[in-house]
């Protein structure tokens, strides 16, 4: 008998729950367990589950008959039934919360407000539900509201995946922009390929940026400082030659700034004038005789021109430091090949190809390598794949003996 009061407590706590009124049943469920036989209360029993199970399932298709009715974009309709829901289950959470959703989804942020507080006044944790709330305060420019919300929705077991991403654009809004670049870290930390927050963490970089410029002018409208970065915004611009006039005032300003020298190089090399571009990595290495950019792009020029020694150093100092540029190892490769040591090269040029399979330059000399190792069939595959790949992208094909920017990449 215990056990079928139990079962008999089951099915009414399922249907007081639900509140059906279709099966609305007004008896005390234990007096009736104990009022019956055995057999007849386990009668009871089962229909009471038979009936909740009926009423979970009419709920259940309604939902989804609400869900088909929203891909579609008829809302109106899907409102409708979550109403019709919400008659036959008055206070459900899950129907006041996919109720929010849509008056949401509408705009109507006032009335998803109040579905999605009713929720939470039942439930303070209840699934993304804060999350939710968040955003129809968001909607509603109520961002006090809204950041409140987020974080409590970050506090629940699961929080809805998008809760850093719409934190830190409330907190934006607001006015805490470094409080919005520490949630959209937080958020490409657990989502690194997350579009959305990389396009507002670069925004916002690019905004404060943009003021700290503005506060340089009005300090000192020509500063080095000032100088230097409006040259840096040009060189990102890809307006080089303005960048080098920049960054050529800056230094008249402070001759020993470092790191100007090298970006003046990068801007002439980028411009396919290396001669003025080396004296400017000669300066830079002055500055860190060890950088292995600088070491790099003073070996692709050594290159260029056929110094392979010299090269060969400047190569050797980048390799030293681990650079990973597969551009500095088809340098090496053109080295090895000049040093008459076609193993090495050969070893550099695959490494090369690994790194940048795209790229035509290291099949071109990998075909010259496999030649001199007396390998025709490896060399006739080399050429092949550098002819392919110098047609598929014929702009981008660097001559034979050279390489692409090494900061290309």
């Amino acid at each position: 008998m215990e056990n079928c009061d139990r079962v008999l407590n089951v099915g009414a706590s399922l249907l007081r729950s639900m509140r059906w009124r279709r099966y609305a049943f007004h008896f005390k469920w234990s007096s009736v367990s104990r009022s019956l036989p055995f057999p007849a209360a386990l009668v009871v029993a089962c229909v009471l589950l038979a009936v909740a199970a009926a009423a979970q399932s009419e709920l259940d298709t309604l939902l989804e008959q609400a869900r088909r009715d929203e891909k579609t974009g008829d809302y109106p309709a899907a409102a409708r039934i979550y109403e019709q829901a919400l008659a036959l289950a008055p206070g459900n959470l899950e129907v006041l919360k996919r109720l929010g959703i849509l008056e949401q989804t509408e705009l109507k942020f006032d009335g998803s407000v109040a579905r999605f507080r009713e929720v939470l006044a039942a439930d303070t944790k209840y699934s993304e539900v804060n999350f939710y709330l968040g955003v129809s305060y968001f909607g509603k420019s109520d961002f006090r509201d809204a950041i409140e919300s987020f974080q409590r929705e970050l506090g629940t077991p699961k929080p809805h995946p998008r809760c850093h991403y719409y934190l830190a654009l409330a907190l934006q809004s607001s006015g805490r922009v470094d409080d919005a670049i520490a949630e959209l870290n937080r958020d490409l930390a657990d989502h690194p390929t997350d579009a959305d927050s990389l396009y507002q963490l670069a925004r916002l970089h690019k905004n404060a940026s943009l003021q700290a410029i503005e506060r340089l002018k009005a300090i000192d409208p020509d500063s080095f400082q000032l100088h230097a970065l409006i040259g840096e915004s040009y060189a990102e611009e890809k307006h080089y030659p303005e960048a080098i006039e920049e960054y050529r005032s800056a230094l008249r300003r402070n001759p020993g700034a470092a790191g100007i020298h090298f970006s003046i190089g990068v801007a002439y090399w980028v411009l396919h004038e290396p001669d003025k571009a080396e004296p400017e990595f000669e300066d830079a290495l002055v500055e860190n005789p060890d950088d292995p950019m600088t070491n790099l792009y003073l070996g692709d020029i050594a290159v260029q021109n056929q110094r392979f020694d010299e090269a060969f150093a400047h190569l050797q100092v980048a390799e030293k430091a681990q650079l990973d540029v597969p551009q500095m190892h088809t340098l090496l490769g053109t080295c090895y090949q000049a040093r008459h040591d076609p193993e090495s090269a050969k070893r550099e040029l695959l490494v090369a190809i690994k790194g940048d399979p795209t790229a035509p330059a290291p099949h071109y000399l990998l075909a010259q390598v496999y030649r001199e190792l007396h390998d025709p069939d490896a060399s006739a595959r080399e050429l092949s794949e550098f002819d392919n790949l110098s047609k598929s992208a014929p702009n981008q094909a660097p001559h034979p003996r050279g390489t692409t920017s090494p900061d290309s990449k």
